[in-house]
């Protein structure tokens, strides 16, 4: 079983420029379905997630530090969603809570790594790394997806909804 998995990290550069692509996918799709629209918040989000992928594969992943480097980037990309939902006068779509959600648990996972594997020098497969792995291609790939059907797939949003309401009665 570990050999499949040490398989599945030696294919992190290859995936990561699929992601890439699906993010490019998910901005041409919304751009075009924009065109005639007022709406162009999901044009607008698939922008900045498409730049932040495309900036992530200029960097070298066999670096040590490579791990801290992506937290950076997704660090900086949360921050800029952050100010486009501040400065911006649209609604927020639904791929919004999807993409901080996302982006949250995929810096986690790269602060984990490399507090794994930088500081505590941790050489050996084990569970953690199956949960990086896994955790983040299902995390990039549901982002993608709701960047293109703009569904609430894993109900963030009603769960949102349901705590504000809570918090609102209270």
């Amino acid at each position: 079983m570990a050999d499949i998995l040490w398989g599945l990290v030696d294919l992190g550069y290859n995936v990561g420029v699929l992601f890439t692509w699906f993010f490019l996918i998910a901005f041409l799709y919304n751009l075009s379905a924009s065109i005639n629209k007022p709406d162009k918040s999901r044009a607008q989000l698939s922008f900045i997630m498409m730049v932040s992928y495309i900036a992530s594969l200029l960097m070298d992943p066999l670096t040590p530090t490579s791990h801290l480097n992506y937290f950076y980037y997704d660090a900086v990309t949360l921050l800029v969603l952050l100010l486009w939902h501040n400065f911006t006068e649209q609604a927020v779509p639904t791929p919004f809570y999807y993409l901080i959600v996302g982006l949250s648990f995929n810096a986690c996972l790269f602060l984990g790594m490399h507090y794994d594997i930088v500081i505590q020098g941790t050489l050996y497969y084990w569970w953690f790394w199956t949960v990086y792995i896994f955790g983040m291609y299902f995390s990039d790939f549901t982002m993608a997806l709701v960047l293109i059907i703009n569904k609430d797939l894993l109900g963030l949003v009603r769960l949102k909804n349901v705590l504000q309401s809570d918090i609102l009665r209270r």
